[in-house]
């Protein structure tokens, strides 16, 4: 049975000051839960019988729990329709070396603001084996519980940092790519295998400071050339097609 003191809490981390204050965020689900065990303990789980007797193996001892009817885990849930398992994970401490991103394909967001975005991007990011995202002081909050269930597990293997991104860009040494509509062909460009690849706002694009920092401006060419299309990409969507067009140009199992 869960208590309504632990319903409370729960609910509490739907918003991001008690999530900091906590250093806490809610996981739903058996996929996503299941993805999150093997690399971080949660702080407390409540689950259907038929759940836990099928993976209280993958508890840790110290992690309290319950054992809940599927309308006690309505009662709880963040979610509209709840699936047999909640976790509550401890958010992870990170810090950045940014001498560590020399060699790796990065992410950056300035400024995403939909954490449904946000977290597709930490799938496609996971998918095609970046490792790290650097996300703007804007930028949506990652452990938002709508960010979490869009990113199905990919925040166990990603790393995101916020920071202060143009700092950061003005300390590496290696090519910054922004997407503009006045950039060039990314099909008839040379991409590196290593480098920050740097998507913008959703309404906005990229804020000119960043602007300002990239090297080499690209263009996602719509077709057939010259035809009369939507105004823009989805910004996870445009990532999706960007990262696939870097990953074409590097051999498979080198990063």
């Amino acid at each position: 049975m869960i208590s309504r003191a632990r319903i409370k809490w729960i609910k509490s981390l739907e918003i991001r000051k008690y999530r900091l204050q906590e250093n806490a965020f809610v996981a739903e689900g058996p996929k996503l839960v299941g993805e999150l065990l093997p690399y971080s303990t949660p702080l407390y789980v409540a689950a259907t019988k038929e759940w836990l007797d099928a993976n209280r193996r993958l508890l840790n001892p110290s992690t309290e729990v319950d054992e809940v009817s599927g309308q006690e885990l309505e009662r709880a849930s963040l979610l509209r329709t709840p699936q047999s398992v909640l976790a509550v994970m401890p958010i992870p401490t990170r810090r950045l070396d940014v001498s560590s991103l020399q060699n790796q394909l990065v992410i950056a967001l300035d400024n995403v603001q939909d954490p449904g975005n946000l977290g597709t991007i930490l799938r496609i990011a996971d998918w095609f084996g970046i490792h790290i995202i650097l996300c703007s002081r804007g930028t949506a909050d990652v452990f938002n519980p709508k960010c979490v269930q869009a990113c199905m597990g990919a925040l166990a293997r990603v790393e995101v940092h916020y920071c202060d991104l143009p700092e950061v860009l003005e300390k590496v040494e290696m090519p910054i790519y922004g997407t503009f509509l006045d950039g060039k062909d990314m099909y008839q460009e040379e991409l590196s295998p290593v480098g920050i690849i740097v998507m913008g706002n959703e309404g906005n694009g990229i804020s000119e400071p960043i602007a300002r920092l990239i090297t080499r401006r690209l263009y996602v060419p719509n077709y057939p050339e010259g035809a009369l299309t939507t105004e823009s990409l989805n910004v996870a969507v445009a990532t999706g097609i960007v990262c696939a067009e870097f990953r074409r140009r590097c051999p498979r199992g080198i990063i």
